[in-house]
């Protein structure tokens, strides 16, 4: 018999189900105590373990950004030091430690959070075990690649997957309409070729298409500006139609997100046989492919 289930319960459920499907749950031991503890948020041991790692989370990137400012860095050097590495160990050991609660760490490993696990610690143990790498590159190139640490954040915000879900549902229609904004870009810059001329800067057909796409966005550098009449014109047209062309993108993906609303999917479900997803709760089939799918309050 089903029981009710809170959005916020259905989305651990949902969320544990698919790290046990994807890495593995170990049957027993203490890798299925940690599995359950790192990679499931409906036990209290869990939830802590994400709220302690939300917070080392914020905190490292507010560091990383601290360091950036020169005043700030030069007076704080040794205290930032002591604080970056001690981050760093603390995210290796989170790493290591989803590696062995998963009966198939590889597949961890090369899954977008695993990488991004990786990228949040991998800089700073190649400043200290190769310090030639200072005379090619500035260091700071490297600290920039800790802010990835914050994307560690996304698998615990709720909504996150919300959104993520009605931007992928609304691909092909965006993908369709950037398809037609290029081919307006392509149709005038020619046009902007063809009136402003390279004595007017406008030297090839690309560059004229860079011009119309920076103009059409509303960034406008102003490192490339029409002389001609003509060319103001055109340049005013595809201004105007910049701020109309922005609003269907945002149109499209709300559209999708309200229509998810009013039916109820704020949760959507992946299918684990195709992948399809954007079905309801209560799906007890695939939409695609036809696999039998158990609705997660079961």
């Amino acid at each position: 018999m089903s029981s009710t289930t809170s959005p916020a319960h259905a989305r651990r459920r949902t969320r544990a189900s698919t790290e046990n499907e994807r890495f593995g749950r170990p049957s027993s031991g203490w890798r299925q105590r940690g599995f359950d503890i790192i990679f499931e948020s409906d036990t209290r041991p869990g939830q802590l373990f994400d709220i302690v790692l939300l917070v080392v989370i914020l905190a490292s990137v507010l560091v990383v950004s601290l360091d950036s400012v020169r005043d700030l860095g030069r007076e704080n050097r040794t205290t930032f030091i002591v604080l970056e590495w001690g981050f760093t160990l603390l995210f290796t050991v989170e790493y290591v430690a989803r590696l062995l609660c998963v009966r198939h760490p590889l597949r961890y490993a090369r899954s977008f959070f695993g990488i991004v696990d990786l990228i949040a610690v991998l800089p700073t143990y190649l400043a200290f075990f190769f310090p030639e790498l200072h005379l090619l590159i500035d260091i700071r190139v490297l600290r920039m690649l800790r802010v990835f640490r914050i994307l560690k954040l996304t698998p615990y915000l709720s909504e996150y997957a919300f959104l993520a879900s009605a931007l992928y549902a609304s691909r092909r229609k965006i993908m369709v309409f950037l398809s037609g904004v290029l081919m307006v870009q392509v149709l005038l810059g020619t046009v902007m070729y063809v009136v402003e001329g390279p004595e007017n800067g406008f030297t090839s057909i690309p560059l004229s298409i860079y011009w119309g796409i920076t103009t059409m966005t509303t960034v406008g550098f102003g490192d490339l500006v029409p002389h001609t009449n003509l060319g103001r014109a055109i340049a005013s047209f595809m201004m105007l139609l910049g701020w109309g062309i922005l609003a269907v993108p945002t149109g499209i993906v709300t559209a999708e997100m309200a229509g998810r609303r009013m039916r109820g999917d704020v949760l959507l479900r992946e299918c684990e046989t195709c992948g399809t997803t954007g079905h309801s709760q209560s799906a007890l089939y695939c939409q695609d492919c036809g696999a039998s799918m158990t609705p997660p309050d079961r």
